[in-house]
């Protein structure tokens, strides 16, 4: 685990690729085993398979980066506190699924610098994918061999985000926007319950993604948000303002079209 693959992406897109895939190994060797909760409130948890994984990602990072600040979901922030630079980890996006025995998860590294998130990867442990960005273009790394992200809205199916927290609700909520006519109109929904479903936008295999919430600076939001910015996708908050301002919330569309059809039916909704 952790050897940073000798490509021509930038280091820091190679290491969080390293990262992710090094989580990603452990996922994958843990699935199906006798898992051990840990209690975290609010009805969430997480495994050994997550704390292990998230192990696994910090020591590839130390060791190329020893000097970077580290936020990960599982043990919090490490590193100087006022660092330029911030890798944000995910060990284990979709910790219910994957104990429950289904195979649709993510891991997600991120590096934020400056303000803007640089690098990130997202790696599907079961498909052996890896999508990542170097902060300008997207790819998707499949059997050695690296693919340009070109989204669709082709499909026209519409990942939504059913779990709280909810803080536009009563007036927004995920599930008054899939009753909507409208909407069953133009798209079809789907749940998958992991951040994996924001990287497929970026790779034309969903039309857009729908979720409430504050997300700046969220571990398992960030490396998908900066897929889908580098391969061209149009991504707001929920009333189509800058990303992390107002109302919170991310819209991301294959395209503008799909983004306005969905902002139009969010827009009365939202307060």
């Amino acid at each position: 685990m952790g050897v940073i693959p000798n490509d021509s992406t930038t280091s820091d897109a190679r290491l969080a690729v390293a990262a992710a895939s090094a989580g990603a190994e452990v996922v994958r060797a843990r699935y199906g085993s006798r898992l051990a909760r840990f209690d975290k409130g609010a009805g969430d948890f997480a495994t050994d398979a997550d704390l292990a994984a998230e192990r696994a990602i910090l020591a590839v990072l130390r060791a190329q980066r020893p000097d970077d600040a580290v936020t990960a979901e599982e043990s919090g922030h490490s590193g100087a506190t006022g660092a330029s630079r911030r890798w944000l980890v995910d060990p284990l996006c979709g910790t219910l699924n994957y104990a429950v025995g289904t195979m649709l998860v993510a891991v997600n590294v991120a590096l934020s610098s400056g303000g803007e998130t640089t690098a990130a990867a997202s790696a599907d442990p079961f498909s052996g994918e890896v999508f990542f960005t170097d902060g300008e273009t997207a790819y998707v790394r499949s059997g050695g061999t690296d693919v340009v992200l070109a989204p669709s809205p082709d499909s026209r199916l519409v990942d939504v985000n059913l779990d709280p927290p909810f803080p536009n609700a009563p007036g927004f909520t995920a599930t008054g926007l899939l009753a909507d006519p409208g909407f069953a109109a133009r798209f079809r929904p789907r749940v998958v319950s992991t951040t994996l479903a924001v990287a497929w936008v970026a790779a034309g295999r969903r039309a857009a993604y729908v979720t409430d919430g504050h997300l700046d600076g969220s571990v398992h939001f960030a490396a998908g948000i900066a897929l889908c910015r580098a391969a061209g996708c149009v991504v707001t908050g929920l009333r189509g303002q800058p990303l992390h301002t107002g109302v919170g919330g991310l819209v991301a569309a294959a395209d503008a079209e799909t983004h306005a059809a969905l902002l139009e039916l969010i827009r009365d909704r939202v307060g």
